[in-house]
């Protein structure tokens, strides 16, 4: 058991790497496409239709938005094969309402081969728990009251053990959904401290300069708040998924300690 959960939590995505890897393609794309000379005119300006063109005028904030655009984006599909890979075999609530109603009538080893067919973080903390039933039910020189703590510490310990998979990287995605607000910002003000830049040279102001000024400050605008939005939506779906994974888990631990008492008579023993 703790060997296949060491498995499971051993997998998924560096986040680290994964950021490495958005940047150096959001530097070469910002670079590399947006700033092709074939976009722009001989006045430097993004030709009609070349949107990447315009994207370029965005300034060098921009390739660091869309670093952060595309961190998002990998870690979210990362996060949905993760926690469909936690998610075992079939559907959580069918698995839980199956689980208790063996457990409810006292079929262990029934819950047990459900726990293998289903597999994932909540399989695996059930089947946890079932082995310490079957443990304590060995003891001896312990009540019922302790042996019922023992199966519930046991559940608990599972949880902990299974959490820090299911949450990884969300820290991340949390992280980036200030950040890719706050970066997108920090390029406006770049671009308004440009255009009025222009705008303050004596005699009439420099248009080119001011258009280009007030786009950089529009498009990074625009990629700050388009992030920073994709990155609260990623983390709040997954957050829902995690807690109904958690609230499953609780379901089922209290189904085994129900199972525990009323086949044992009672705690006070």
């Amino acid at each position: 058991m703790e060997t296949k959960k060491s498995k499971a939590r051993s997998k998924g995505a560096s986040a680290g790497f994964i950021i490495l890897g958005c940047a150096i393609v959001a530097f070469a794309f910002f670079f590399g496409v947006c700033g092709s000379p074939s976009g722009f005119d001989e006045k430097g300006h993004p030709l009609p239709g070349h949107y990447f063109a315009v994207l370029y005028q965005g300034g060098y904030v921009i390739p660091i938005v869309i670093t952060l655009l595309l961190t998002v984006l990998c870690l979210t599909v990362e996060r949905a094969f993760a926690l469909n890979r936690a998610g075992g075999n079939g559907k959580t609530a069918k698995f839980v309402l199956e689980a208790k109603a063996k457990l409810e009538n006292g079929d262990i080893d029934g819950a047990s081969r459900l726990c293998d067919e289903q597999k994932g973080s909540v399989a695996n903390i059930l089947k946890a728990g079932l082995i310490r039933y079957k443990d304590v039910e060995s003891i001896s020189d312990l009540n019922n009251s302790g042996k019922a703590e023992l199966i519930q510490n046991e559940i608990e310990e599972a949880t902990t053990l299974e959490l820090p998979y299911l949450e990884k990287n969300l820290n991340i995605i949390a992280a980036i959904s200030t950040l890719g607000t706050l970066m997108g910002l920090f390029g406006t003000v770049l671009g308004m401290i440009k255009s009025f830049q222009a705008m303050g040279n004596e005699g009439a102001p420099d248009s080119t300069a001011l258009a280009v000024g007030i786009s950089e400050a529009l498009m990074n605008t625009a990629m700050g708040i388009g992030t920073g939005a994709l990155a609260i939506i990623s983390y709040t779906y997954f957050s829902g998924r995690i807690q109904d994974m958690t609230n499953a888990v609780d379901e089922v631990g209290f189904s085994i300690g129900q199972t525990f008492v009323d086949k044992h008579g009672g705690l006070a023993k």
